[in-house]
Parts: structure tokens; sequence; C-alpha cells
């Protein structure tokens, strides 16, 4: 794939979900003065702007690899798909909530909530920095070697752990707590998909197995 054709694909991925967060939220809100969708869309999609560029610039192979999504294990395609929906169902009841004023959280639990966000999205950059070989679809690529500094020191996987937070601070960014309880149903998903993951390594990359006796620990430091 060539620089050219990598960088039109990137910005029609990235205008494309532009487009549907907006419509998610604008339209289930019923208003172009819903805020915190701005909000929310400022913070999540100008620094995935900023690293798309950045990763174009340094290193096109990680942002090929995280363009493509394609599954290829039937437990993950369903992984993926319901988390879609899950982040679909958020997006709205959000607006829905913003516009019939179920129970909107407060403004300082909105900046705190985008101030997790930012730092996580800090964390997931370093994530990606570190380790090379991420793409978004469980597999063993050639020459993969096992990560075993830094934060995968600390945690098997500081990935999920960034966009596990992420993915929770969305909804109070949108004001809504019907939305972060949507968003919990997301950990049992990446639970399943952490098992699969660690599934496949173990069988495919070599010291995989002694790096899970060197860190104990999935996602949460002494937790899971």
């Amino acid at each position: 794939m060539g620089k050219n054709h990598l960088f039109v694909q990137a910005v029609c991925k990235f205008l494309l979900g532009v487009v549907i967060v907006g419509l998610l939220l604008f339209l289930s809100s019923g208003s172009l003065y819903y805020w915190q969708g701005w909000l929310l869309m400022g913070i999540l999609f100008i620094p995935m702007f900023c690293a798309g560029f950045v990763m174009m610039a340094k290193n096109p192979e990680l942002l090929r690899k995280r363009l493509n999504a394609r599954e290829g294990e039937k437990d993950q395609k369903t992984v993926v798909k319901l988390s879609g929906l899950l982040f679909i169902a958020a997006f709205v009841v959000a607006g829905l909530n913003w516009r019939f004023g179920w129970c909107v959280l407060p403004n300082w639990a909105v900046w705190v909530a985008a101030g997790l966000f930012l730092a996580c999205y800090l964390l997931y950059a370093e994530v990606l920095r570190e380790n090379t070989y991420l793409s978004r679809i469980i597999e063993v690529q050639e020459n993969q070697k096992v990560i075993d500094t830094g934060l995968y020191g600390i945690v098997r996987h500081p990935m999920y752990m960034a966009t596990t937070v992420l993915f929770l601070a969305m909804p109070l960014v949108l004001a809504s707590p019907f939305s972060f309880l949507i968003m919990l149903l997301y950990l049992p998903l990446i639970a399943k998909r952490i098992k699969n993951e660690e599934k496949v390594l173990e069988e495919g990359l070599e010291g995989y197995k002694e790096y899970k006796q060197k860190v104990k620990y999935k996602v949460i430091p002494f937790i899971f």
C-alpha cells in the first residue's frame, strides 16, 4: 500500500467517524447547542487527527495496522460488533438524556471526565510508541517479539487499560450516567477479547508464557 493511498484511506475513515459520531449525538439531542457533544468530539478527534499525521510521517506501517480492522476469528468479530452497538446506544441515549433532561451530570463532572479522557489518550499514545506490533486485530505478526518494558512491565495489556478508561469516560463527558451504565457492558466484552488474545499469543509468540509468569496482571495492577 503506497503512502498516498494510505493517506486517503486514513482521511476517509477519520471523516466518516466524525460524521457518524456527530449524527448520533446531535440528531438524538435535537440541537447543536449540546456543548458536551462538541466537547467529546473535540477531545476525541483532534488528538486522533494529530496522532494520525505523526504515524503517517514516522511509522506508516503502524498506521496501516491500526486501519486494518478485519478480525479473522468468529468470536472476535462478535465482540467488535457488540462493542459497536454499545457505542451507538450510549451516544444516542446521551443525546436523548440531554434533550429531555433526565439526569444530566454537573459541569464539573464533565470537565473532570474530559481531563481523565485526555490523560488516558496520552497513555494510549505511549503504548503505541512502546509496541509497534499493535494492530486492531488479534494476530501474531512476522518477527514479533514480546515487549516487557515500560507499561508492559506493569500490566500485560496497557492498551486495553487505556481504552477501557477512555470508553468509560466518554459517557461522563457527555453528561449521561445512563450511557455510562450502558458502557459498563463493555467490560465483559473486553475480558473475553483478552482471554482469546492471550490464547493466540501463547500458541504463536515465543516467550509469551514466560512473560505471563513475569507480569501477573492483565489490565489493572494488583486487581486484574
